[in-house]
């Protein structure tokens, strides 16, 4: 089975809020009619049909501590059954407890990270459960067997070293190639950062960073990897959305990655 889970929480944002509101608005995109429900695989992504709809989680206490503990609860819940999970952020900090969550469940786990930021902060701005540090808790657990990651255009001094501290392998925008996708092993998760792309693709992200990946060079690789185990989307911000434009772009991911489990 597979299923799809809200994840409306970016308490963790460093820099603006907004990306809570985004499960719903990337439903809307299905709801609409805008677009048909195929991926271009040929499957008919439709709620009921090729998935179930799980809701979103209801936070009763937002303290980051808390939140992680609930986040892992429920997506622990949801996958025992052997489903496979598409978990639509929220912030990139949802990604600790889920992929932690899968790590219990899936040895040795990959994990393929496309985004413009390595989120490899030790500790940002004093809040350890930052969105700017997920794959640093989620290293440190030593449950993680490889982490790739692709797009990355904005790494400093610190996070290069987190990286060469942790045996990431790294593929940044500025060196981007293909040629990645043959090493990928699995079982595989894939996190997705939709500020991965570049702004002209995807304006509606927190934070804008030129330079990035085009829709089709993301379609490409999410096409050509190993069949998942699971996968996030986070980071799309409505707020700053142009005409629901990233949206869409969120809802088309949705139905490729969906199409890959």
């Amino acid at each position: 089975m597979i299923k799809l889970l809200g994840i409306p929480f970016d308490g963790n944002s460093s820099y603006l809020h907004g990306p809570g509101q985004a499960p719903g608005r990337i439903r809307q995109m299905e709801a609409e009619g805008s677009a048909n429900t195929f991926a271009e695989n040929g499957q008919d992504i439709r709620s009921g049909v090729a998935y179930q709809d799980r809701g979103n989680i209801v936070f009763e206490d937002l303290s980051p501590a808390a939140v992680y503990q609930t986040i892992k609860r429920n997506v622990r819940e949801e996958i025992a059954d052997g489903s496979k999970l598409l978990c639509l952020g929220g912030d990139h900090s949802v990604s600790f407890p889920i992929i932690e969550a899968h790590a219990e469940k899936y040895q040795p786990l990959h994990v393929l990270h496309i985004d413009a930021h390595p989120d490899l902060y030790e500790n940002f701005e004093g809040n350890l459960y930052s969105h700017a540090s997920p794959f640093a808790r989620l290293m440190e657990t030593g449950k993680i067997a490889s982490l790739t990651q692709v797009g990355i255009r904005t790494f400093n001094t610190h996070q290069r070293e987190q990286a060469k501290r942790y045996g990431v392998k790294v593929i940044e925008m500025k060196d981007f190639n293909f040629d990645f996708i043959a090493g990928l092993q699995t079982p595989l998760y894939l996190s997705f950062d939709i500020d991965a792309l570049d702004p002209a693709c995807a304006p509606g992200v927190s934070h804008h960073e030129p330079g990035g990946l085009s829709t089709r060079q993301v379609l490409h690789i999410i096409q050509s990897i190993p069949n998942l185990i699971g996968a996030d989307i986070v980071e799309y911000n409505p707020v700053r959305d142009v005409n629901n434009m990233t949206a869409m772009v969120g809802y088309k991911l949705m139905k490729e990655v969906m199409g890959r489990f």
